[in-house]
């Protein structure tokens, strides 16, 4: 099974850009997508055929954020956000359960500049962590998405000058730390040690080309089925967004 994670920056504008083509070339099972900026009445087809859709658009401002799902397969159940009306109406949350495992797809939080967002982003990872927990007594957890945070400063071209900003300070580093020791693995480590490996760029003019990055958006897996992952990495050649597809490839039970 291959699965698919990426940040598209508004899906009408992905889907100006070739998104249809990128995704079929990628001959993926499930895509998920995040910051789709628009809901499903806004769209004329689907966005891929042969693919079923589930949305968690934002209810709270139109335009904004939103999460996706697009499966060649049916779910044994879809499900969104916390249930939390205070974390809730962002479409940060889409959840899959499948046979054997949850895939959770997420678009967390930016703590904005100052970090003046903050407490809320740490307040939504602490209930993205229960939300996990929870899912994990039931079986194994796959979270994909973009996390808004570079983990170690290889993951990023300028750990010094973003140091305590967003995307980069303690607080959301720590949080990470803090789910990975709950019994997740950061998959694309599992196969890549070096720096320089990034999925976001400014659009900055010559950014991308040359490789001024950070690394926000991940694959996290169960420990219980890591043993199962085949393959994690990035596709920095796929263009249409200013950040780039991740893949995770994962072998039958």
């Amino acid at each position: 099974m291959k699965i698919i994670t990426w940040n598209v920056n508004g899906l009408r504008s992905a889907i100006r850009k070739d998104l249809a083509d990128s995704l079929y070339n990628l001959n993926a099972n499930i895509i998920c997508l995040q910051e789709i900026k628009c809901s499903k009445v806004q769209l004329r087809a689907p966005v891929l055929d042969g693919y079923q859709e589930y949305w968690n658009s934002s209810t709270v401002k139109k335009g904004y954020s939103g999460t996706m799902m697009l499966s060649n397969e049916s779910p044994l159940n879809v499900s969104n956000d916390f249930n939390i009306t205070a974390l809730d109406g962002e479409g940060r949350v889409i959840t899959a359960e499948y046979n054997d495992f949850y895939l959770v797809n997420v678009y967390a939080p930016n703590s904005q500049s100052g970090l003046k967002r903050l407490p809320y982003r740490l307040e939504w990872d602490a209930a993205l962590q229960n939300y996990m927990a929870d899912l994990e007594a039931l079986k194994p957890v796959i979270l994909c998405g973009d996390l808004n945070v570079a983990h170690h400063e290889i993951d990023l071209a300028h750990p010094a000058r973003n140091r305590e900003k967003s995307g980069f300070s303690t607080p959301e580093r720590d949080s990470f730390n803090k789910l990975l020791a709950s019994g997740y693995s950061d998959a694309f480590r599992m196969f890549e040690s070096s720096g320089e490996q990034y999925t976001f760029w400014r659009f900055n003019k010559g950014t991308r080309e040359k490789n001024l990055g950070w690394r926000i958006d991940y694959f996290c897996v169960s420990e219980a089925i890591t043993h199962r992952v085949s393959g994690c990495y990035h596709l920095p050649e796929i263009m249409g967004s200013d950040h780039c597809p991740v893949a995770l490839e994962i072998d039958a039970s």
